[in-house]
């Protein structure tokens, strides 16, 4: 009898340990992956053009891949000519799927006798655009990984896991696309616009965070800013203390604001208030925003106006010969950011501004000579006003897509701070989501 007990007593606990065992195995295997309420990217400033680059790590076995930054872009191209190599790469078929989220609806004819990335038969042709040039080629649709930094929590100032997705879509385009200003060793572009398979439209989509990203762009002075995609950005403080406007959407996913007046140093500039409606199309009135522009662009009448009265407030600097592209220049000696008027763009209604001050709207053209950092831009520009590069300098600028509208932090330097304080030397681990 106890001989009998014992066994059985072996038998249960036996069985007891292989189902405590499945258990176990069936929980490992089916936790959840890691999914991250924001991402970050560093950025980087061209000195020699005053453009930022982006290096997005892509391919495998990874790459660093530096692209130029478009806000306007529709979505991410690169040169495939030059050995890109990846086991991952795959270019899906005509009329598939992914080629209609791209809005590619023709075939891609290639006439090579082996195929190569960027090349293949029976695959998808869409068209990529050079954002200085214009100028137009026809590319492949492709799809591999992309990998990411993650931040660790809402308004973090450091970095957490590297996540990954394998089923990014981009576009292959020849080298011949990259003529023109670009930054050197750029390999392509980095499209922000509002488009299905855009840069922060497709990372939202594929990590479950809220269609909203948000620029920090480096001065010239500092090492490197950051792209924040999700809810993520410098610190709770920044994010909560923004100025909101209404976002635009432009026929082709650019970013406009309705820009209503100009003010220099609390003084309207006197301009016509059609002046501010664009003459290609009256739907897109105000400001484009742009990171291809190195200086904001002003329509003729608007910059002959604004000039002359910015002059005016500012009588008391001695002017010298304007030094291309700008208009309106001075004499550095007796001139300093504290001194120079604060420049507004003056929104829906007068309480909500876009200040710019002194160390975004005045550049040093040359030893001595400090010139106004805003360019004529013709009779018949894209917009009435195109927001460069130099003006979003240490702004904190948040497009919230879910919401249509656009977060304004105005300089961070007046907060004693600027886009390079987040902190990119934490470790980091790779983790994969399909």
């Amino acid at each position: 009898m106890a001989s009998s007990l014992f066994n059985f007593l072996l038998t249960f606990l036996a069985l007891s340990n292989v189902v405590l065992l499945s258990q176990s195995e069936v929980s490992t295997s089916t936790r959840a992956p890691f999914k991250p309420n924001g991402l970050v990217l560093p950025v980087f400033k061209d000195s020699a053009t005053g453009l930022h680059i982006a290096k997005i790590t892509k391919r495998t076995p990874q790459q660093s891949i530096p692209l130029l930054i478009d806000l306007n872009g529709r979505f991410l191209w690169l040169n495939c000519e030059n050995n890109y190599l990846s086991s991952t790469y795959f270019a899906p078929f005509c009329h598939s799927t992914q080629c209609s989220r791209v809005g590619a609806h023709s075939c891609n004819k290639c006439f090579s006798t082996s195929p190569r990335p960027g090349c293949h038969n029976n695959t998808c042709a869409v068209t990529t655009t050079n954002p200085f040039t214009r100028q137009t080629a026809t590319g492949e649709v492709a799809q591999d990984s992309l990998s990411i930094q993650s931040t660790t929590q809402f308004g973090s100032n450091n970095i957490g896991p590297l996540v990954t997705t394998r089923h990014f879509l981009f576009a292959c385009s020849p080298s011949s696309l990259l003529q023109g200003p670009f930054p050197k060793n750029v390999q392509g572009v980095a499209g922000l616009g509002h488009d299905p398979v855009s840069l922060p439209i497709q990372l939202a989509s594929h990590f479950g965070f809220p269609r909203q990203f948000a620029l920090c762009l480096p001065s010239p002075s500092q090492k490197n800013g950051a792209i924040f995609f999700g809810t993520s950005g410098l610190d709770g403080t920044h994010t909560r203390n923004l100025t909101y406007t209404p976002i635009i959407i432009g026929s082709e996913g650019e970013y406009f604001i309705p820009v209503r007046s100009i003010h220099v140093n609390n003084q309207p500039v006197p301009l016509n208030r059609s002046s501010l409606i664009s003459t290609r199309n009256r739907n897109f009135g105000g400001a484009m925003i742009s990171t291809t522009a190195p200086y904001t662009l002003l329509e003729h009448n608007i910059f002959t106006a604004f000039t002359q009265f910015f002059a005016n407030q500012f009588s008391g600097v001695s002017q010298v010969n304007p030094v291309s592209p700008f208009g309106l220049c001075f004499n550095s000696n007796n001139l300093s950011n504290t001194n120079v008027p604060n420049i507004d763009f003056v929104m829906q209604n007068k309480n909500v501004t876009w200040t710019i001050i002194g160390t975004n709207s005045v550049v040093e053209a040359r030893p001595g000579v400090s010139c106004l950092a805003f360019v004529d831009g013709g009779q018949n520009p894209k917009a009435p006003i195109v927001i460069g590069v130099r003006q979003l300098e240490d702004n904190f600028v948040q497009f919230d897509l879910a919401r249509s509208r656009l977060g304004l932090s105005s300089s961070l330097l007046s907060r004693n701070t600027s886009c390079s304080n987040f902190n990119f030397t934490s470790t980091s681990f790779v983790n994969e989501m399909e």
